[in-house]
């Protein structure tokens, strides 16, 4: 598995609880920012799983 994706993720699950956190407590900056993270978190995911499916297509 590449770091991309478990850095992805971990950044998905931090933006998570970050829009929680703003909704709770009513900040829409810190539920705005948790969003941005989460999609950041999404995209560097992504970006792990092609490195994942080009590096089993080379292996194949």
């Amino acid at each position: 598995m590449d770091k991309d994706r478990i850095e992805g993720a971990a950044k998905q699950v931090k933006g998570a609880v970050k829009e929680v956190a703003g909704k709770v407590t009513g900040s829409t900056s810190t539920e705005l920012e948790g969003k941005a993270d989460k999609v950041e978190g999404q995209a560097q995911a992504a970006v792990g799983k092609a490195k994942d499916a080009a590096r089993d297509a080379v292996k194949s």
